[in-house]
């Protein structure tokens, strides 16, 4: 990540530059009549701040010891000096992705960190950074060895990473509509991701594609709102905080809680292991769909 900064310093703006124009949609609402959440706003922020603190401590973290340890197992240097080369990246790395924020929603160890993305109940840009100060630790990116296993260097697939979060960015908003059909079919879209930040039990664990929906498509988990279910965002249990570290750590002090209070570790590999909720054995989407 270093390198693609040394590459891009542009890149070095985002941090002011995604809350700028967050607080630009919030002033945008609140002269249509939207009204707006000042206090999200901040508390994203914060959440910001505190990321970036602690990746400044703790460096790589497991994500990027397991990913340099995958890369001397490699079975390919792959160049990267071929269009095709990156487009093969974007497609492995949307393939990757999709599975490692499956992940994120039905294996707890990896929704500890990825909850906090999911906490703000007012949908808006600000939602799009609140992602979390674990992530390292969780390192549900260790999803994207298989591309770094094939060739591809650990810097692209992890740049690729950066560039996928950076498209999503302007899905978490509710001041854009539903967009022409081919669009919606084979992107993700904020009507689809409106969707995946719901926490209605009609629409939990759907939509997990990051720039492309199709493989939600392919593998069941796509799900379209329906006007007889509005749209609750938020988490089921909500935190009820505006202050980054309980945002933060609220889910690591649920799981403690309930390892304390298991019955052997038969018990305690299944709350750390199994789905956040504890006792889901399917996600909703493969449920029927509300009428």
């Amino acid at each position: 990540m270093q390198a693609l900064l040394a590459e891009r310093p542009w890149l070095l703006a985002l941090p002011v530059l995604l809350p700028l124009l967050a607080a630009a949609e919030g002033y945008w609402r609140m002269r249509s009549g939207l009204g707006y959440d000042w206090k999200a706003w901040w508390a994203s922020l914060g959440d910001v701040f505190g990321r970036a603190l602690l990746n400044r401590t703790i460096g790589g973290g497991m994500v990027g010891l397991l990913l340099l340890g995958v890369a001397g197992l490699r079975v390919a240097d792959i160049a990267m000096d071929r269009w095709w080369h990156w487009a093969l990246l974007l497609v492995g790395q949307e393939f990757c992705y999709y599975w490692m924020h499956r992940a994120d929603h039905r294996i707890r160890w990896f929704w500890l960190n990825h909850a906090v993305h999911h906490s703000s109940e007012q949908y808006a840009l600000s939602s799009a950074y609140r992602l979390g100060w674990s992530g390292k630790i969780t390192a549900a990116a260790v999803f994207l060895a298989p591309l770094v296993w094939l060739g591809f260097p650990v810097t692209a697939v992890l740049g690729a990473l950066a560039l996928n979060l950076l498209c999503q960015f302007w899905l978490h908003t509710e001041l854009i509509g539903t967009l022409p059909r081919w669009v919606e079919y084979l992107f993700n879209t904020p009507a689809h991701h409106r969707v995946h930040h719901a926490s209605n039990p009609e629409y939990l664990d759907c939509n997990y594609g990051g720039v492309l929906i199709v493989f939600d498509r392919m593998f069941g988990t796509f799900r379209e709102a329906h006007s007889a279910v509005r749209i609750r965002y938020g988490l089921v249990e909500p935190v009820h905080s505006y202050n980054p570290v309980r945002i933060a750590l609220h889910a690591w002090v649920r799981l403690f809680r309930d390892l304390r209070g298991a019955a052997g570790w038969h018990e305690r590999a299944r709350i750390l292991y199994g789905p956040p909720g504890g006792s889901a054995s399917q996600p909703a989407c493969s449920r029927s769909p509300p009428p």
